[in-house]
């Protein structure tokens, strides 16, 4: 599948709420998703309050078509309280790679 969408996020979450926030988005809807082709959570070495979300999706319609369903937006709402302030977006499409686990 061809990724034609995507973008990195950085997160800070509240003060020690950085391993929570982390397995809250492992567990996210969006990673059973077919058009959902890269999923990849990460965290600052130095800060462990700061979290990183790269995704990569096979189009913006697919993305937004997921983002407007009823399980998105409870995972969103779940997700702020975790959150400290706002979340800093860059446009991004992974192009290759490797990750291993």
């Amino acid at each position: 599948m061809a990724v034609n969408h995507g973008f990195h996020a950085t997160m800070t979450a509240q003060p020690g709420k950085g391993d929570e926030l982390v397995e809250f988005l492992l567990d996210a809807p969006s990673l059973s998703s077919e058009d959902c082709v890269v999923f990849l959570v990460g965290r600052s070495a130095g800060d462990p309050d700061t979290v990183h979300v790269t995704e990569g999706w096979t189009s913006q319609e697919a993305h937004a078509r997921f983002f407007a369903s009823e399980q998105a937006q409870a995972l969103v709402a779940k997700l702020q309280p975790l959150l400290a302030g706002d979340s800093q977006y860059t446009d991004e499409v992974p192009v290759g790679g490797k990750a291993a686990f």
